[in-house]
């Protein structure tokens, strides 16, 4: 690697080697059936890795039917979902980039409609089903909803579920596996004390309310082979007086270090609704590049990142190892080859052959 690299240089973690150090975010399309993934994950996903992505990552992927935010949302619970992201993960692999998936469980925010029919969740009338979390504490705002509280088989049965669904993921032919414990799912209502209110050995002190996701990893790195990078997608804080804070990030990222996890994808907020967010241009930067350098451990940058000189900037400053896109690329499949352009470094970013003369 590059003494000092640019947007353009590419990163390895373990055995896997990125092109650049641009990443598709994880995106929920609402568009499965029972949880499979159809051509428009396919085009949508497929296009981004035409586009000169070094990652793409799968959007949250329940690891149960009742992880999934939406009806509409991807799922890999069962082995009748792994053909159609293979054929995905294959797309994406044979035009250059690296075939990411990250895989969730929602919560107390499950059993929500579709964002385009309000996003409230259902009814069991409506479809909707049972949501379980650490305490039995709605969400609020539209996400009513009181969850059940989760027993300790609960937690056992779900930490089950997020290896079965590791091992369907490298079935698949994904190289790089995220876990999803941000944004006020599954993991991060157990990591924040507004949200975890138990008494046992899964609440209480920050040892105790890291213990699933920490386990839960362990467990996985089992049987995530060896030569494969394993991430961990966190808020790294909520926003709000009395919950996690970005030390609590630091010290959760040494800990996930020495469990074999290689990347930390620096998101924030999402555990309650009434928080008070700073959203301006890179307003999370800051958190990648403390957990960065505090923990020794390559992070993810993300949250309205938009510009190329300003990508470029955030990784030759040392403040993240890869920068992740999301509404952007929505915006714009093709955004590393116009960034590539805008930046002076087409060399470093060739057209596919079909593309050529318009690159």
């Amino acid at each position: 690697m590059e003494n000092s690299p640019s947007l353009f240089s590419p990163l390895t973690l373990r055995s896997v080697t990125l092109r650049n150090r641009i990443g598709v975010s994880p995106m929920c399309q609402y568009s499965a059936t029972d949880g499979l993934a159809n051509d428009w994950h396919l085009v949508h996903l497929g296009a981004r890795a035409v586009g000169g992505a070094g990652l793409v990552i799968v959007e949250a992927t329940g690891v149960a039917p009742e992880g999934r935010i939406t009806p509409g949302c991807l799922g890999l619970w069962s082995d009748k979902h792994i053909e159609p992201l293979a054929r995905i993960a294959k797309f994406v692999k044979d035009h250059g980039a690296v075939a990411g998936i990250q895989i969730a469980h929602a919560g107390r925010k499950a059993s929500a409609a579709l964002p385009w029919n309000g996003g409230a969740q259902l009814s069991a009338a409506q479809g909707g089903w049972e949501i379980i979390a650490p305490s039995a504490i709605p969400f609020g705002g539209d996400l009513t909803k009181v969850p059940r509280a989760m027993t300790e088989a609960d937690i056992l049965r779900v930490q089950n579920d997020f290896v079965a669904t590791a091992k369907r993921a490298l079935t698949a032919g994904f190289n790089f596996l995220e876990l999803h414990a941000a944004h006020g799912y599954l993991f991060n209502s157990f990591l924040s004390p507004l949200a975890n209110q138990r008494t046992d050995k899964y609440g209480g002190s920050f040892e105790n309310r890291i213990r699933l996701l920490l386990d839960t990893t362990r467990a996985v790195r089992k049987v995530w082979p060896d030569n494969l990078p394993l991430a961990v997608r966190i808020s790294a804080i909520d926003w709000k007086e009395g919950g996690w804070q970005i030390e609590d990030s630091i010290a959760l990222a040494k800990l996930l270090k020495a469990e074999g996890v290689d990347l930390m994808d620096c998101s924030s907020g999402g555990v309650v609704p009434d928080a008070k967010i700073k959203v301006e241009p890179g307003y999370q930067v800051p958190f990648a590049e403390k957990v960065r350098q505090s923990a020794n451990i390559a992070t993810a940058a993300v949250g309205f990142i938009t510009e190329p000189k300003q990508t470029d900037e955030i990784i030759r400053s040392s403040q993240a190892d890869v920068v992740l896109l999301a509404r952007e690329f929505l915006r714009d499949a093709y955004w590393p080859a116009h960034a590539a352009k805008v930046l002076g470094q087409k060399e470093k970013l060739p057209p596919p052959n079909q593309y050529a003369r318009a690159w």
